[in-house]
């Protein structure tokens, strides 16, 4: 007679064990490391407090009133929403918040399409002084744009672009970083798609756009947010280049808040917390670009 066999339905010994091991009790290994799981976490969660706290208090204080701005309460006592229906009707916020979008916009779309075009062509192309060029767009990083601001103004002065958007807009046009940022992606780009391309007749223009662009979006990503964040909060040129009021951007028009309203600082606030809208929501859009990117150079790894 031929021995029982497991009874019908039951799992082999190896299968329990192993089961045991990786669905059942947590091994030693799992055991060992939750302590410093848990501590990473809580460093975590406590650096996420500390960098969220300006902001939750910004975004509280511009419920409050006048006379309860200066009090440590984190919440207003009696929350109003008078200090939003002053900034939209009786300052030039929204005209300000148009102008700081549009230049932004503008900037930003600029530098995707140069510095990604400058970029695709020293990473693929072969000439003569390639390295000569690149090394002059990275000297450019090297002076601080507190010394640029005179030529500037000595240029925009002599085209007559003093107190016009394009006056604003025209040093963000393109970057240097953002050409070394492209430069070094498009490097990783492999030639034998490009050289597809060609033979199914696209020209250079073509493949830089329909093949090589499309691979390169993770760094696309990244360079909008950082071009669109620091157009949006650039500070110094614009109040250099600007004195009509009406062409003021954010950044210039909030600090006017102090001479304009003295001491209300609740109107600071609130024309902050609306300020913050756009970055976030351009950081909401682009970010799982850039995640999907960092996921795929470490599988390639």
């Amino acid at each position: 007679m031929s021995a029982a066999g497991p009874p019908q339905g039951a799992r082999p010994p190896g299968r329990v064990r192993r089961a045991a091991t990786l669905g059942g009790e947590p091994s030693t290994r799992t055991r060992t490391m939750a302590p410093g799981t848990i501590a990473v976490w809580t460093l975590l969660l406590l650096g996420g407090i500390v960098m969220v706290m300006p902001f939750v208090y910004m975004l509280a204080a511009s419920f409050k009133f006048n006379h309860e701005i200066y009090e440590l309460s984190l919440l207003p006592r009696e929350a109003t929403l008078d200090n939003y229906r002053r900034l939209f009707e009786r300052s030039g916020f929204p005209r300000w918040f148009g102008n700081s979008l549009l230049i932004a916009t503008v900037t930003t779309a600029s530098v995707l399409f140069f510095d990604s075009l400058v970029g695709y062509t020293l990473a693929k192309f072969r000439f003569r002084g390639r390295y000569l060029v690149f090394i002059a767009i990275l000297s450019t990083l090297m002076i601080p744009t507190e010394m640029l601001v005179l030529p500037w103004y000595s240029m925009a002065r002599s085209f007559g672009w003093l107190d016009t958007y394009w006056g604003v807009a025209f040093p963000g046009l393109m970057t240097g970083f953002g050409t070394f940022l492209m430069k070094q992606f498009f490097e990783g780009v492999p030639d034998d798609l490009l050289d597809a391309g060609r033979l199914d007749g696209l020209n250079e223009f073509q493949v830089w756009w329909q093949v090589a662009l499309p691979l390169v979006t993770p760094a696309l990503s990244a360079l909008a947010i950082f071009t669109f964040l620091g157009n949006w909060t650039a500070f110094l040129w614009p109040l250099i280049a600007i004195t009509d009021r009406n062409l003021y951007t954010l950044p210039v028009g909030l600090a006017s808040f102090s001479g304009e309203f003295q001491t209300e600082w609740e109107m600071v606030m609130t024309g902050a917390s609306v300020a913050t809208i756009p970055t976030i929501l351009v950081f909401l859009l682009l970010q799982r670009y850039i995640i999907r990117g960092i996921s795929l150079a470490g599988l390639k790894a």
